[in-house]
């Protein structure tokens, strides 16, 4: 993400890279679904991760418990952490094919 120093420049309001295109509406509109597709999949990858981490922390007896044989909670939950970080990942390229790459393409 570019901050306000990128558009405008480094020093005083020199014009920065991107100051050609910053007004722009389609710029403006990627720039808005750049920051919220990164705050969903962010809020979401952290967030079960905490819950992974608290509950591992904080829920050991519900973590130990046995799913089948060998196999209890925590280790069934961590395989679908490393599962989800995956198809975070693919949702993520999803939406941008879809959604970002179009709005870039139209601005180059």
């Amino acid at each position: 993400m570019m901050g306000d120093s990128e558009v405008t420049g480094r020093q005083g309001g020199e014009p920065g890279p991107y100051a050609s295109i910053a007004g722009y509406e389609r710029f403006q509109l990627l720039r808005g679904r750049v920051r919220r597709a990164a705050l969903v999949v962010g809020t979401v990858f952290l967030g079960w991760y905490f819950l992974y981490v608290g509950l591992s922390a904080f829920a050991r007896d519900f973590m130990a418990r046995t799913v089948v044989g060998h196999v209890n909670v925590a280790l069934l939950l961590g395989v679908l952490q490393v599962m989800s970080t995956f198809a975070l990942a693919w949702a993520y390229v999803a939406y941008a094919r879809r959604r970002l790459d179009p709005l870039a393409g139209e601005l180059r």
